[in-house]
Protein backbone atom coordinates (compact mmCIF):
# COMPACT_ATOMS: atom_id res chain seq x y z
CA UNK A 1 0.00 0.00 0.00
CA UNK A 2 2.48 2.34 0.67
CA UNK A 3 4.58 1.51 -2.55
CA UNK A 4 1.39 2.54 -4.30
CA UNK A 5 1.07 5.85 -2.11
CA UNK A 6 4.49 6.73 -3.04
CA UNK A 7 4.26 5.71 -6.95
CA UNK A 8 0.96 8.41 -6.78
CA UNK A 9 2.72 11.26 -5.12
CA UNK A 10 5.41 10.78 -7.86
CA UNK A 11 3.39 10.84 -10.45
CA UNK A 12 1.74 13.94 -8.71
CA UNK A 13 4.97 15.67 -8.48
CA UNK A 14 5.39 14.88 -11.80
CA UNK A 15 1.97 16.20 -13.37
CA UNK A 16 2.48 19.39 -11.63
CA UNK A 17 6.09 19.87 -13.37
CA UNK A 18 4.38 19.40 -16.34
CA UNK A 19 1.76 21.90 -15.89
CA UNK A 20 4.05 24.76 -14.20
CA UNK A 21 7.14 24.53 -17.16
CA UNK A 22 5.25 22.56 -19.93
CA UNK A 23 2.02 24.40 -20.02
CA UNK A 24 2.05 27.51 -17.83
CA UNK A 25 5.69 28.00 -18.91
CA UNK A 26 4.38 27.82 -22.34
CA UNK A 27 1.73 30.94 -22.00
CA UNK A 28 -1.50 29.21 -21.03
CA UNK A 29 -2.94 31.38 -18.49
CA UNK A 30 -6.49 30.04 -17.78
CA UNK A 31 -6.76 29.07 -14.26
CA UNK A 32 -9.32 26.65 -14.84
CA UNK A 33 -7.31 24.77 -17.64
CA UNK A 34 -4.30 24.95 -15.20
CA UNK A 35 -6.21 23.46 -12.64
CA UNK A 36 -8.19 20.66 -14.52
CA UNK A 37 -4.37 19.60 -16.32
CA UNK A 38 -3.38 19.77 -12.82
CA UNK A 39 -6.36 17.26 -11.57
CA UNK A 40 -6.65 14.95 -14.57
CA UNK A 41 -4.17 12.13 -14.22
CA UNK A 42 -2.95 11.56 -17.65
CA UNK A 43 -0.77 8.15 -17.13
CA UNK A 44 -4.38 6.53 -16.55
CA UNK A 45 -4.80 7.39 -20.62
CA UNK A 46 -1.44 5.87 -21.62
CA UNK A 47 -0.56 2.49 -22.05
CA UNK A 48 1.00 0.99 -19.06
CA UNK A 49 4.53 0.29 -20.44
CA UNK A 50 4.21 4.02 -21.61
CA UNK A 51 3.58 5.38 -17.81
CA UNK A 52 7.39 6.76 -17.21
CA UNK A 53 6.59 9.28 -20.13
CA UNK A 54 3.11 10.26 -19.59
CA UNK A 55 4.15 13.77 -18.14
CA UNK A 56 6.33 14.37 -21.22
CA UNK A 57 5.28 17.18 -23.67
CA UNK A 58 4.72 14.85 -26.67
CA UNK A 59 2.09 12.53 -27.99
CA UNK A 60 1.58 8.86 -27.32
CA UNK A 61 0.51 5.91 -29.13
CA UNK A 62 -2.95 4.38 -27.89
CA UNK A 63 -3.02 1.96 -30.41
CA UNK A 64 -5.27 2.06 -33.94
CA UNK A 65 -2.53 4.42 -35.39
CA UNK A 66 -3.88 7.23 -33.09
CA UNK A 67 -2.07 9.04 -30.16
CA UNK A 68 -2.78 10.94 -26.51
CA UNK A 69 -2.03 14.11 -27.84
CA UNK A 70 0.83 16.16 -25.92
CA UNK A 71 0.01 18.23 -22.95
CA UNK A 72 0.49 21.74 -24.34
CA UNK A 73 -1.88 21.42 -27.29
CA UNK A 74 -4.90 19.99 -24.81
CA UNK A 75 -4.06 23.15 -22.82
CA UNK A 76 -3.98 25.12 -25.60
CA UNK A 77 -6.89 23.99 -27.45
CA UNK A 78 -8.75 23.56 -24.23
CA UNK A 79 -8.34 27.26 -23.01
CA UNK A 80 -8.97 28.92 -26.79
CA UNK A 81 -12.22 26.82 -26.68
CA UNK A 82 -12.79 29.21 -23.21
CA UNK A 83 -15.19 26.27 -21.66
CA UNK A 84 -17.37 27.23 -19.13
CA UNK A 85 -19.22 25.47 -15.77
CA UNK A 86 -22.42 25.74 -17.38
CA UNK A 87 -21.53 24.75 -20.86
CA UNK A 88 -22.14 21.93 -23.08
CA UNK A 89 -19.27 20.50 -24.94
CA UNK A 90 -18.42 17.81 -27.51
CA UNK A 91 -15.40 16.31 -28.67
CA UNK A 92 -14.28 15.05 -32.21
CA UNK A 93 -11.93 12.13 -32.07
CA UNK A 94 -12.09 11.43 -28.54
CA UNK A 95 -9.12 8.29 -28.74
CA UNK A 96 -8.16 7.47 -24.88
CA UNK A 97 -10.52 10.17 -23.38
CA UNK A 98 -7.87 12.19 -21.91
CA UNK A 99 -9.02 15.75 -23.84
CA UNK A 100 -12.74 14.52 -23.00
CA UNK A 101 -11.63 14.20 -19.06
CA UNK A 102 -10.46 17.45 -18.81
CA UNK A 103 -13.37 19.12 -20.70
CA UNK A 104 -15.52 17.23 -17.96
CA UNK A 105 -13.78 18.98 -15.31
CA UNK A 106 -14.93 22.66 -16.92
CA UNK A 107 -18.61 21.72 -18.25
CA UNK A 108 -21.81 20.58 -17.14
CA UNK A 109 -21.89 18.06 -19.53
CA UNK A 110 -19.57 16.45 -22.46
CA UNK A 111 -20.06 14.46 -25.72
CA UNK A 112 -17.01 12.41 -27.32
CA UNK A 113 -17.24 10.56 -30.35
CA UNK A 114 -14.80 8.32 -31.56
CA UNK A 115 -14.08 5.96 -34.59
CA UNK A 116 -12.58 3.42 -33.38
CA UNK A 117 -14.76 0.96 -31.10
CA UNK A 118 -11.97 -0.34 -29.17
CA UNK A 119 -10.71 2.94 -28.48
CA UNK A 120 -14.13 4.64 -27.23
CA UNK A 121 -14.63 1.62 -25.20
CA UNK A 122 -11.46 2.02 -23.33
CA UNK A 123 -11.97 6.00 -23.11
CA UNK A 124 -15.13 4.75 -21.32
CA UNK A 125 -13.55 2.72 -18.99
CA UNK A 126 -11.18 5.11 -18.18
CA UNK A 127 -13.62 7.65 -17.48
CA UNK A 128 -15.39 5.38 -15.06
CA UNK A 129 -12.35 4.67 -13.12
CA UNK A 130 -12.12 8.36 -12.65
CA UNK A 131 -15.74 8.60 -10.93
CA UNK A 132 -16.36 10.88 -14.35
CA UNK A 133 -20.52 10.75 -14.96
CA UNK A 134 -21.14 14.00 -16.97
CA UNK A 135 -19.32 12.60 -19.94
CA UNK A 136 -20.30 10.29 -22.83
CA UNK A 137 -18.37 8.74 -25.51
CA UNK A 138 -20.00 6.63 -28.10
CA UNK A 139 -18.54 5.22 -31.47
CA UNK A 140 -19.51 6.47 -34.89
CA UNK A 141 -18.58 8.66 -37.66
CA UNK A 142 -17.83 12.18 -35.88
CA UNK A 143 -16.46 14.24 -38.57
CA UNK A 144 -20.35 15.81 -39.27
CA UNK A 145 -20.35 15.99 -35.40
CA UNK A 146 -23.60 14.77 -32.99
CA UNK A 147 -26.39 15.98 -34.28
CA UNK A 148 -28.69 14.50 -31.24
CA UNK A 149 -27.34 16.70 -28.34
CA UNK A 150 -26.60 20.04 -30.38
CA UNK A 151 -26.04 22.69 -29.70
CA UNK A 152 -23.00 22.64 -28.06
CA UNK A 153 -21.14 25.90 -26.25
CA UNK A 154 -17.94 24.12 -26.68
CA UNK A 155 -16.64 21.34 -29.60
CA UNK A 156 -12.95 20.68 -29.95
CA UNK A 157 -11.77 18.39 -32.37
CA UNK A 158 -8.59 15.98 -31.60
CA UNK A 159 -7.78 14.97 -35.18
CA UNK A 160 -6.48 17.47 -38.07
CA UNK A 161 -8.85 18.40 -41.09
CA UNK A 162 -8.23 19.05 -44.59
CA UNK A 163 -11.50 22.23 -43.90
CA UNK A 164 -13.41 23.21 -41.30
CA UNK A 165 -16.91 20.23 -41.51
CA UNK A 166 -19.62 22.25 -42.18
CA UNK A 167 -21.47 20.27 -40.12
CA UNK A 168 -19.48 20.89 -36.78
CA UNK A 169 -20.03 24.79 -37.63
CA UNK A 170 -23.88 24.19 -37.61
CA UNK A 171 -24.21 22.75 -34.50
CA UNK A 172 -22.09 25.41 -32.41
CA UNK A 173 -24.98 27.33 -30.39
CA UNK A 174 -25.08 31.04 -30.24
CA UNK A 175 -21.72 31.94 -29.25
CA UNK A 176 -19.98 28.87 -28.83
CA UNK A 177 -16.65 28.15 -30.32
CA UNK A 178 -14.99 25.68 -32.02
CA UNK A 179 -11.62 24.86 -31.90
CA UNK A 180 -10.21 22.60 -34.78
CA UNK A 181 -6.59 21.62 -36.52
CA UNK A 182 -6.92 22.51 -40.11
CA UNK A 183 -4.42 21.83 -42.96
CA UNK A 184 -2.76 19.59 -44.72
CA UNK A 185 -1.88 15.99 -43.16
CA UNK A 186 1.75 17.06 -42.69
CA UNK A 187 0.99 19.99 -40.79
CA UNK A 188 -2.34 22.11 -39.29
CA UNK A 189 -2.99 25.51 -37.81
CA UNK A 190 -4.84 25.26 -34.53
CA UNK A 191 -7.77 27.74 -35.54
CA UNK A 192 -10.96 28.63 -33.69
CA UNK A 193 -14.85 30.01 -34.86
CA UNK A 194 -16.66 31.68 -32.88
CA UNK A 195 -20.22 31.83 -33.29
CA UNK A 196 -22.21 35.31 -33.35
CA UNK A 197 -25.86 35.03 -34.40
CA UNK A 198 -25.54 33.90 -38.15
CA UNK A 199 -22.08 34.98 -38.17
CA UNK A 200 -19.03 33.16 -37.67
CA UNK A 201 -15.62 34.68 -37.21
CA UNK A 202 -12.41 32.06 -37.54
CA UNK A 203 -8.82 33.30 -36.11
CA UNK A 204 -5.78 30.88 -36.23
CA UNK A 205 -3.76 30.08 -33.56
CA UNK A 206 -0.99 27.90 -33.21
CA UNK A 207 0.83 25.84 -35.45
CA UNK A 208 0.36 21.53 -34.67
CA UNK A 209 0.17 18.25 -36.16
CA UNK A 210 -2.56 16.31 -34.83
CA UNK A 211 -3.54 12.29 -35.98
CA UNK A 212 -5.87 12.44 -39.13
CA UNK A 213 -9.64 13.47 -38.84
CA UNK A 214 -11.00 9.97 -40.36
CA UNK A 215 -14.85 9.87 -42.19
CA UNK A 216 -17.01 11.32 -44.46
CA UNK A 217 -15.77 15.18 -43.69
CA UNK A 218 -11.66 14.05 -43.13
CA UNK A 219 -9.40 12.78 -45.24
CA UNK A 220 -11.60 10.57 -46.92
CA UNK A 221 -11.09 7.04 -45.72
CA UNK A 222 -14.39 5.34 -45.31
CA UNK A 223 -15.24 4.64 -41.71
CA UNK A 224 -15.81 1.02 -40.39
CA UNK A 225 -19.23 -0.54 -40.42
CA UNK A 226 -20.89 -1.11 -37.19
Amino acid sequence: MSETREEDARLASKRSAMVEQQIAGRGVKDRRVLAAMAEVPRHLFVEPSLVEFAYEDRPLPIGGGQTISQPFMVARATELAEPGPDDRALEVGTGCGYQLAVLARLCREAWGVELLPELAARARESLGRLGITNAVVESFDGSGGWPAHAPYDVIIVSAGAPRIPPLLVSQLADGGRMVIPVGPPEQQDLTVVRREGESYETTVDTRCRYVHLLGQYGFGRTPPRA
